[in-house]
């Protein structure tokens, strides 16, 4: 990683000299080089972006490394991991469902999960959470969601791998809340979204998603958990960052398969660009030809209405509001009022985000291999505010 003195000139010269490498008029100034300051700065191995404008994407920026051994850079087909912006499928699948009329949004959960009477809840709390509250993080449900952190031992799971093992935690768990009262962001919730989606269509989740979304959307390269053998050249490594004993940094290759196991339909995904940018002209309006049916407009424009406001201390550019598993931005007021759209996702090395304009069509789309250890709380935090800072100039991007 660059010395201190050599990172301050080079931002120095990049502020100097940003016009200079704006290359598209589309293009707010600045963007490509706030990206490149971001990774180099922060030590982040390979990344990349797309813009997407009306169904097209207009613009895309790759820098760095997929694989530093294998000496394999970034380009147009590299694989990236896209952790929770993994929900914002599951979820589309649930609508897909209710709009199909095997489903209703305010049906409890516990008719489809059982196992869920097991939590502890005041006056039986949990026999009112319904589908709705687990789409838009109402349920209650405790944060953090797993026990296992940096500080985990080697033998445990990367993630709970089986059914079993969530099932086993819930006499030890509680709602924190209401249902429907606040937001609390909660991944086991999209887990038991996916036992609904396959108690109702006898298909596993991860082929009802790839039946009903990803090949009518033609995302031909995009898949859960482990790598297809045709594809797997094109995944990219992941990397985290610890600062050791003696205040030096270390670069650490978590590899490039792993299994997100039981908990897939919150954050299993992995995915070029190209297939992210199908993905997000479908959700702008623009859905790609062939693609009809997924989901209806006037269903979509019902997940981007405000449920509940988001008061916590977010890592990234704080959204106002959650809709059903989407992140809400307003902006503007009067005729000139939108809400903006999007999500992100922080998993293993992976870090990345969308946003997008559902009135213009454009779009956003960026994804990192690299990142800090939660246990390097000073290191994770900056690099936190600069993910901050790009999301926010991703935002007024597309305003």
């Amino acid at each position: 990683m660059p010395t201190l003195p050599r990172t301050l000139r080079f931002l120095v010269v990049l502020f100097l000299f940003s016009p200079l490498l704006i290359s598209s008029p589309a293009q707010e100034p600045g963007f490509q080089a706030s990206f490149d300051g971001y990774v180099k700065a922060d030590g982040i191995v390979g990344a990349a972006y797309v813009m997407v404008d009306q169904g097209q994407i207009s613009e895309s920026h790759n820098i760095g490394m997929a694989d530093l051994e294998a000496n394999q850079p970034v380009d147009s087909n590299t694989i990236f991991h896209w952790a929770s912006i993994t929900k914002t499928l599951t979820a589309i699948a649930v609508m897909q469902l209710r709009d199909r009329g095997k489903l209703s949004l305010d049906d409890p959960i516990i008719r489809y999960v059982s196992d869920l009477a097991r939590l502890h809840s005041e006056n039986n709390g949990i026999s009112r959470v319904t589908l709705r509250h687990l789409l838009s993080h109402t349920a209650g449900f405790q944060s953090p969601t797993w026990p296992y952190r940096d500080e985990a031992k080697p033998w445990q799971p990367f993630e709970p791998t089986q059914w079993e093992q969530l099932v086993a935690m819930m006499p030890y768990q509680e709602l924190a809340f209401a249902p429907g009262t606040r937001f609390q962001y909660s991944n086991p919730g999209f887990i038991y979204l996916a036992h609904v989606i396959e108690a109702l269509t006898g298909d596993p989740y991860q082929v009802y998603v790839q039946k009903n979304i990803l090949t009518p959307l033609g995302m031909t390269h995009s898949y859960y958990n482990t790598t297809p053998y045709h594809l797997a050249e094109h995944r990219s490594n992941n990397y985290t960052l610890h600062v050791t004993s003696d205040g030096h940094t270390q670069l650490v290759a978590n590899g490039r398969e792993f299994d997100t196991g039981i908990t897939t339909p919150n954050s299993g995904l992995n995915a070029p660009l190209n297939d992210l940018a199908r993905w997000v002209e479908f959700l702008s309006g623009n859905p790609p030809a062939g693609s009809a049916g997924i989901l209806s407009r006037k269903s979509l424009e019902e997940m981007w209405k405000p449920v509940v406001p988001v008061e916590l201390d977010f890592a990234t550019a704080p959204p106002e509001f959650m809709g059903l598993s989407f992140f809400l931005y307003p902006r503007g007021s009067g005729a000139d009022a939108v809400t903006l759209v999007g999500h992100t996702g922080h998993q293993a090395g992976f870090a990345a985000f969308f946003v997008m304009n559902p009135r213009n069509g454009r779009a956003v789309i960026a994804n990192f291999n690299t990142s800090h250890s939660e246990a390097d709380r000073d290191a994770y935090g900056k690099s936190n505010l600069g993910f901050s800072s790009l999301l926010k100039q991703a935002l007024k991007l597309v305003q």
